[in-house]
């Protein structure tokens, strides 16, 4: 098992990128097709946590249908309502997000989650 995950769609450009730069630095990482497996509000908070963000925006593509289908507001959005949001609309998802131990990187550019490696 390894200790390096990505929340990867292998349909993005930048998520099929950061997956490749991880293989070709020697990282494996297991795969987490998010769209397939959806994650739980509980694992959702805890990637968000990882990522040391305030703001649940900082994590979610608001330019998705999913975001306005799921009545979310950008000016009054908490981060209960959004980690609820995701849950129920995985493809509201910042994509790729590159997960080792306690620490977790958005893949954009691809090159920002070797920070996590340094």
């Amino acid at each position: 098992m390894t200790d390096v995950q990505i929340l990867h769609n292998p349909r993005c450009s930048k998520s099929r990128q950061t997956l490749q730069l991880l293989q070709e630095n020697g990282i494996e990482p297991q795969i987490i097709e998010y769209l397939k497996h959806p994650l739980n509000e509980r694992e959702l908070e805890a990637v968000f946590n990882k990522l040391g963000y305030d703001n649940i925006l900082d994590m979610m593509r608001p330019k998705e249908a999913e975001f306005t289908q799921a009545g979310l507001d950008k000016k009054h959005l908490d981060t209960p309502q959004g980690l609820q949001a995701i849950a129920k609309y995985p493809k509201l998802i910042e994509r790729p997000i590159v997960i080792k131990d306690n620490n977790a990187r958005i893949g954009r550019p691809p090159e920002a989650v070797m920070e996590l490696f340094k």
